[in-house]
C-alpha cells in the first residue's frame, strides 16, 4: 500500500519529462468522496471553449491554451510573469476512472471535474 501512495503522490506533485519545455501545468487540488473524485484545476485567464479533458484507464488528462490578450492597442510589454501557452496535466488516479460520470463546472477561475463511479 505504501508503495502504490508513493507512486500517486509522486504522479500527482512532480512535473513530467514528456511535456514541452514552454507548457505550463496549472496546480490541481484532488478530494476523495464516498461517491467519487472531484478535481479542483487552477485555470485563471483561460476561456472554458480552450479546455479539453479526457479518461483512460486511471488517468485524466486536462490540455488547454490561455492566450494573451492586451490591455490597451498600441502598448509595449514591460514585464510578464504569467505564462500563456498550451498546457498539459495528467492526474493519475489510484482507481479505474474510465467508465466514470463526468461533470465539470467553470467557476471563478477554478475548473471543477467531478467524477462519480458508475458501479
Amino acid at each position: 500500500m505504501g508503495d502504490k501512495l508513493d507512486r500517486f503522490m509522486h504522479t500527482l506533485f512532480s512535473s513530467a519529462a514528456n511535456y514541452e519545455p514552454t507548457a505550463w501545468q496549472p496546480r490541481c487540488d484532488v478530494y476523495r468522496s464516498p461517491r467519487g473524485w472531484l478535481l479542483k484545476f487552477e485555470l485563471a485567464g483561460v476561456r472554458p471553449e480552450d479546455i479539453q479533458l479526457s479518461l483512460a484507464g486511471s488517468r485524466l488528462v486536462l490540455r488547454g491554451i490561455r492566450r494573451d490578450w492586451t490591455v490597451e492597442e498600441g502598448g509595449n510589454w514591460y514585464s510578464m510573469e504569467i505564462s500563456y501557452n498550451r498546457f498539459e496535466r495528467s492526474i493519475e488516479l489510484p482507481a479505474e476512472i474510465e467508465h466514470s460520470d463526468i461533470s465539470s463546472e467553470f467557476r471563478d477561475g477554478m475548473l471543477l471535474v467531478c467524477l462519480k463511479s458508475t458501479s
